[in-house]
């Protein structure tokens, strides 16, 4: 990185940014887990930021995750015991799709989320969704008519498919939920900062997708 990436320009940059005590770059918060010491001396992740103690930052990927925990460097860099369970990484993934899914029902609640293929095709055409977000298990044919509509849009809108029917249905107090939309604005943009950490852990579409046309 270079030195005006690493050196920012105001305090307010300064707080965004943090070391990753794997690859030792200076990045964006957004871009990286924070991990604090249990009491126990176990190392858990803090995705919400909010914890107390010490912050252990790590790049938001699977791949450096394992390595921070199998290499002991959270100890190293909080200079004190602490021990990281072997699938350390895993809870992430896990803690992230919680943490989506809550943010899907606060949306709903907020009315910036809108389900049904009637609804979200309105949305599409009207350039308001954000976010498709398409139950992993839900039919073919209406996912494949909403995003050849989603991608005439500009911009287009992201695409997940990482949630079932029923995982989506739990979140928003619906049934049978196949196609969702998250309408633009602040509320998508911070959600959206959870789904890129998430992509570093797990793919965000089912590899059955990749051979739709």
């Amino acid at each position: 990185m270079e030195d005006s990436a690493a050196s920012p320009a105001t305090h307010a940059d300064a707080s965004r940014e943090r070391r990753d005590i794997v690859s030792g770059e200076v990045m964006d918060e957004a871009a990286l887990i924070r991990f604090v010491a249990g009491p126990d001396g176990v190392v858990v992740p803090d995705l919400a930021r909010k914890l107390p103690g010490r912050g252990l930052w790590v790049a938001a990927n699977r791949t450096a995750v394992e390595a921070a925990a199998r290499k002991n460097l959270f100890a190293r860099a909080a200079k004190a015991k602490l021990s990281a369970p072997g699938d350390l990484a895993t809870q992430v993934e896990i803690l992230l799709k919680r943490r989506l899914l809550a943010g899907l029902g606060l949306a709903r609640k907020a009315g910036t989320l809108t389900s049904g293929f009637e609804k979200v095709s309105q949305a599409l055409a009207s350039q308001k969704a954000a976010w498709l977000i398409e139950a992993s298990d839900g039919a073919a044919d209406g996912r494949r008519k909403l995003w050849a509509l989603a991608r005439k849009q500009p911009p287009v809108p992201g695409l997940i498919g990482a949630f079932s029917a029923a995982e989506l249905g739990l979140a928003l107090g619906a049934e049978n939920v196949i196609h969702t939309a998250f309408l633009a604005g602040r509320a998508a943009d911070r959600w959206a900062q959870d789904v890129h950490r998430l992509s570093g852990f797990c793919p965000l579409l089912p590899e059955s997708w990749r051979e739709e046309p």
